[in-house]
């Protein structure tokens, strides 16, 4: 039973976005797709995992420019379409339901979801389940202190330290240094040029981390070059000024009137009723 369930609130309704059929509805016309998916998936998590506090991130920039000016084909995917036009207007409606509901929705101007989770991550009592599709955040499981509940086909997965290695024959600790290495398209990195997948796992599992290989001189030039900047790219920040939420209300909804007339205004009321029901059956909290 985690302390904490930190949900990478991005990965969530972009995902929903895609698993709900698009034709879904509410009264006025508004399609409500997204919004459906993410309240029942995360009543889902909540009635399944059953943690004691709660956090909801949000990546505040697609693509933040720091990151862009260090490597600039960053996610560059996102230049054309960050996100899909019949999203955009879902997301509104997502954090205002949360909001009213009385989950702590979390996020940083210049920062992406994952920053966020990261430094909460850093900040907050163990046990932490971490929800997100991000494979980035594999860099942050400890053990069975900090997992991640990782969406697949079939179910999710939870993954610790042991499954890292499992899936990328590396320490369970070294996933950003592994992707670092052998480069990942979907977030535009290049990676070392004739380093895949086997080799980025024998260079890791022999030095350790990619600032160890720096220091052996594994790598000069161009390749050193793109490895100290990956370096500060790649692995989620964990130190961001931000505060811990509560992440707990003594009952749900925090305010029953504007989860009324969302339900009402998209059509969306059994959803938002699903999740208050698994907010208000989560475990007492103990007091320290």
């Amino acid at each position: 039973m985690p302390q904490w369930l930190l949900v990478d609130g991005s990965s969530m309704f972009f995902r929903a976005f895609y698993a709900i059929p698009q034709t879904m509805r509410g009264p006025g016309g508004t399609l409500v797709n997204a919004v459906r998916g993410t309240l029942d998936t995360l009543a889902r998590y909540l009635t399944d995992r059953r943690p004691r506090h709660l956090a909801f991130t949000t990546d505040e920039d697609w693509r933040p420019d720091w990151r862009v000016e260090l490597i600039p084909g960053y996610k560059e995917h996102r230049t054309a379409e960050p996100i899909p036009p019949a999203l955009i207007p879902q997301v509104p409606i997502i954090l205002s339901a949360l909001k009213a509901i009385g989950v702590d929705v979390v996020g940083l101007e210049g920062y992406e979801a994952e920053d966020i989770v990261a430094s909460l991550a850093a900040k907050v009592k163990t046990p932490i389940e971490i929800a997100s599709g991000d494979r980035d955040l594999f860099s942050l499981v400890r053990g069975t202190d900090i997992v991640v509940l990782y969406p697949q086909k079939g179910g999710m997965v939870v993954v610790d330290e042991a499954e890292v290695a499992r899936r990328y024959s590396i320490p369970g600790r070294s996933y950003a240094d592994y992707a670092i290495l052998r480069g990942d398209p979907s977030d535009g990195l290049p990676g070392i040029a004739g380093v895949g997948d086997k080799k980025a796992a024998e260079l890791v599992t022999r030095y350790g981390s990619v600032a160890k290989m720096l220091e052996a001189g594994v790598f000069r030039n161009a390749n050193a070059e793109y490895l100290e900047k990956a370096l500060r790219v790649v692995p989620p920040v964990q130190d961001l000024p931000i505060e811990v939420p509560r992440g707990r209300r003594d009952t749900y909804p925090e305010d029953a009137k504007a989860v009324e007339q969302l339900g009402k205004k998209y059509g969306v009321d059994s959803s938002l009723e699903r999740l208050v029901t698994a907010l208000n059956k989560l475990p007492a909290l103990t007091k320290t």
